[in-house]
């Protein structure tokens, strides 16, 4: 198991490689949306399946937004792929750096992963994660509200600022 989370560790950090070395904006949500996948990969394999479906689906909403204003904003009819010029040398760029500073700080690499997500003593039926859910609605039902009305709030302002002289 902690192979797989070494494998899912490495896949992130080359998403995010493939994002900061600056392909198209297509391409670059597209890697995105994978390493969030990858990143909620890593919360189930350590024990958070509820958590991690939740931020995966939080995220993928997110990303859909965002996804679809750069596509739209910024089309391009030959975009930059990860095979351009000047995207591999950013990349190659970034893997050198990389690998200094693991030389530098890091001398050997510790595949253990000693903790849980989830810190449960005892039998329990229900994981940490749906408890933090239902103390969410009981405790933090307020801010809810309050970050509800705030998003509300916002699209009003995207709208009047977006909307134009016509």
């Amino acid at each position: 198991m902690m192979y797989f989370i070494y494998l899912l560790s490495v896949m992130l950090v080359l998403s995010f490689m493939a994002f900061a070395s600056n392909p198209s904006p297509i391409y670059g949500g597209l890697s995105l949306v994978l390493s969030g996948g990858v990143g909620c990969g890593i919360i189930v394999s350590l024990g958070g399946s509820f958590l991690g479906l939740i931020v995966f689906l939080v995220y993928l909403g997110g990303m859909l937004v965002v996804f679809g204003y750069t596509a739209a904003m910024a089309t391009e009819e030959y975009p930059e792929t990860w095979v351009d010029y000047t995207v591999v040398l950013n990349l190659a760029i970034m893997v050198g750096m990389l690998g200094v500073v693991w030389y530098e700080f890091f001398e050997e690499v510790d595949l253990g992963v000693g903790y849980d997500l989830l810190d449960l003593g005892g039998m329990e039926v229900l994981g940490g994660d749906f408890n933090g859910v239902s103390l969410l609605y009981a405790c933090g039902g307020w801010e809810l509200v309050f970050s509800g009305w705030i998003l509300f709030l916002t699209i009003f302002v995207v709208l009047e600022v977006t909307r134009g002289e016509h």
